[in-house]
């Protein structure tokens, strides 16, 4: 006749610091877990496991796991821009490494549906996405980040002709995949105010808002059209970033600033937003993104750009953790 400790030996050791109760009655082994921590797909292969042990004692004609964990506090944030082309993705990208050198455990959702970058800018390109069930399963980035996009899960150079209601529930997959213990998402937005825009900002909620724009006036009034529609929708605006601010010549080292100077800070203390910094245009940039090398990863000249911008961020979600 079985009993608990049949039951309770019978749990392989690596598993054994997981299970906080075992329980065993007329042929039912119950055993409680902590599953704290794991995803879904390694939550599920822990329930199987405890399944199969514990099944094999004799005696045992059915188990039963209970599986706990405390739900993850996971913040959101968007990052928006009026205009396309004004660096949105690359400043998405660099964030995401910039912040999970400091030790955030963090995701990116590339949500440009019709024109997905971040599996070419971290790296992730030919990695194809895998899913438990109807449950995407994100990429493990070599930079420590994790990430979903569009351009993951359709073939390279296909258009997506989506309308609406289809764009909305590919950011849901995206949104609702098996993040795990990601701590933070960062959601790289499709130029504009959209479908893409208005599902994020009503069914998901982010924690605040980055809103990236060159220095020039066209792209700062489309830029102060994203920031309006943030706040429509009670979205706090973390700050303003400038991009493409000032080229250094590498042959003569001459600096000038084809896109303007200082208009988006201006910008900032016009509207009353916080200005994070800005971003120089450099070759540099453009060719480690390029070759899914994020500048922020390494030990570049540019790197300390985007890591006065991670701490920016990192201090917003801070305080606005509590």
């Amino acid at each position: 006749m079985s009993s608990d400790k049949d039951v309770t030996a019978a749990i392989p050791p690596e598993l054994s610091g997981m299970v906080k109760s075992a329980k065993f009655r007329d042929g039912v082994a119950t055993i409680i877990a902590d599953a704290g921590g794991l995803g879904r797909s390694a939550a599920a292969q822990l329930q199987r496991e405890l399944e199969e042990a514990v099944g094999a004692v004799e005696g045992v004609d059915e188990v039963r796991v209970a599986l706990m964990a405390d739900k993850v506090q996971r913040q959101i944030i968007a990052v928006g821009s009026g205009k396309g082309g004004v660096g949105k993705s690359t400043l998405t990208t660099n964030l995401a490494v910039a912040l999970a050198n400091q030790g955030v455990k963090v995701g990116v959702v590339d949500a440009d549906i019709y024109g997905p970058s971040q599996p070419l800018l971290l790296g992730t390109a030919n990695e194809k996405v895998r899913a438990e069930g109807q449950t995407l399963i994100p990429t493990e980035s070599e930079f420590g980040v994790k990430v979903l996009s569009m351009g993951q899960l359709i073939e390279p150079g296909k258009a997506i002709a989506w309308r609406g209601p289809m764009v909305g529930q590919a950011l849901a997959q995206l949104m609702d995949a098996d993040w795990g213990d990601t701590e933070l998402l960062i959601v790289d937005l499709p130029p504009g105010t959209g479908d893409v825009q208005l599902t994020m900002l009503q069914k998901f909620k982010p924690a605040g808002a980055v809103v990236v724009s060159t220095p020039q006036d066209l792209a700062l009034i489309d830029a102060t059209r994203a920031i309006d529609l943030f706040k429509q929708a009670q979205v706090p605006i973390v700050g303003l970033v400038e991009n493409m601010a000032g080229y250094l010549c590498p042959e003569c080292g001459a600096i000038s600033n084809p896109f303007g100077q200082g208009g988006t800070e201006a910008a900032a203390q016009a509207l009353g937003v916080p200005f994070l910094g800005r971003i120089p245009l450099a070759m540099e940039i453009r060719v480690a993104s390029d070759t899914g090398q994020p500048p922020a990863a390494n030990d570049t000249e540019h790197g300390p750009h985007f890591a006065g911008i991670a701490a920016g961020l990192a201090d917003y979600l801070g305080k606005a953790k509590g």
